[in-house]
């Protein structure tokens, strides 16, 4: 190893400090974004990452995890006895089937691929099936080994261009479909892949709507891997922007919710930036997008409509950390109108974290517990609502403490 290499934290034992300086280098986040992350001075972290300050208590290093998006608290802390996955999650039991599906890779047609009309009428019922589940893991994984392999036959089979561009298009959804499954699950290299196929085969099928869900999904992925990658979430979000931009003044209702979805997800990105005005800004035009679109409309993949853009608001103020404009715009927002239950558990996560940034943290717990009632899966593999509620298992409150154990206990963070 050459001398100026990133040391590996688990190579040997070093204290939480040390710790905490090496993934906060590898995430290339500097010590004054995580200070601000963490509502701490940059003279704070380094402090703690020098050994001048002691390791912090359960709820700080929950915090610093989060910030950094360590997986497992152990990889942190270097006390195995914490191993908790958080954002990573724990694997969920179709993974397996799901990984090996992806793996595979025909290139020899052993049996007729379906008809494109019978692959898109599976992926619609999919997608259905997905919103209207409380556990959409388990019913996803569940579709998608066969979804994928027929996808592939069907490109693999395609007798001319157009057939060939229908075929990538339901590919590349059926890839859509996998990444989330894949979002929280402990696997970032099948992650990627799938992310890159999904990519490559919306541009093979030259339809703007697979275009721009497949870019909307690449923003999160990149966005989701760190500060580091903001950037390149930003790349490929506005040049999506752009490419679309010539489809709207004619679009059809998918294509213009992908583009309002898109505008949100710049604004999301922003938002973890810190840059509130740009952040609105966005937000706003995400809004204005909406408003063109039917009031009974809901995009089946993104869940982007009229509905959501009050959860998208609350999202906003939690990232920039506006405590009490969250809660503001979570008596705004009205979930009940979110017919996604995976969408809506997450909205209820969403509020949560305001309320938590506001120090309500029984409405909080609340509203994870209204989470868990509308997507138990959303909750478990969520690594904010598994934060909070590890914190909230160290509240000086009897009751909070009670309430957040048996939650704790629903979602599998703490066994029974």
């Amino acid at each position: 190893m050459t001398s100026d290499a990133t040391p590996d934290p688990y190579a040997e034992p070093v204290v939480f400090g040390q710790r905490m300086q090496i993934l906060r280098t590898r995430r290339g986040m500097s010590r004054t974004v995580l200070a601000g992350l963490l509502g701490k001075s940059p003279s704070w972290v380094k402090q703690v990452e020098g050994g001048r300050l002691h390791m912090p208590k359960l709820p700080t290093i929950l915090r610093i995890a989060e910030a950094l998006r360590v997986g497992d608290l152990a990889d942190l802390t270097g006390d195995q006895s914490m191993s908790v996955g958080l954002f990573a999650g724990p694997g969920h039991a179709r993974l397996p089937q799901v990984r090996a599906a992806l793996d595979a890779f025909p290139l020899t047609a052993q049996q007729e691929a379906p008809a494109p009309s019978h692959l898109r009428e599976r992926l619609t019922r999919a997608w259905r099936a997905r919103h209207s589940s409380p556990n959409h893991r388990e019913v996803i994984g569940a579709l998608l080994p066969s979804l994928l392999r027929d996808a592939q036959l069907a490109v693999l089979q395609a007798d001319s261009a157009r057939e060939r561009r229908v075929a990538q298009g339901l590919l590349s959804e059926a890839y859509s479909l996998s990444q989330f499954f894949l979002a929280y699950q402990p696997d970032a290299s099948l992650l990627w892949r799938v992310v890159e196929r999904g990519m490559i085969a919306a541009q093979e099928s030259e339809d703007p709507h697979v275009i721009g869900m497949a870019a909307w999904l690449a923003t999160q992925a990149h966005r989701d891997s760190g500060h580091a990658h903001f950037e390149a979430a930003d790349a490929v979000n506005l040049e999506a922007l752009r490419y679309l931009e010539a489809f709207l003044p004619e679009a059809s209702d998918d294509v213009l919710a992908i583009a309002g979805a898109l505008q949100f997800e710049a604004g999301y990105t922003a938002a973890r930036r810190g840059e509130t005005g740009t952040a609105w800004r966005y937000w706003d035009t995400a809004r204005a997008v909406a408003e063109r679109l039917p009031a009974d409309y809901y995009h089946p993949m993104t869940s982007f409509s009229r509905a959501v853009i009050g959860a998208h608001a609350v999202t906003v103020a939690v990232e920039l950390h506006a405590g009490a404009e969250s809660v503001r715009q979570a008596s705004a927002a009205d979930a009940t109108t979110i017919p996604s239950r995976p969408r809506r558990a997450r909205h209820r996560i969403e509020e949560a974290r305001g309320y938590q940034l506001d120090r309500q943290a029984e409405a909080a717990l609340a509203a994870l517990g209204k989470a868990h009632e509308a997507a138990p899966e959303t909750v478990r593999y969520n690594g904010y609502a598994r934060r909070i509620v590890l914190e909230e298992t160290e509240s000086k409150s009897p009751a909070q403490r009670r309430r957040a154990s048996e939650l704790a206990v629903k979602i599998g963070v703490l066994a029974a």
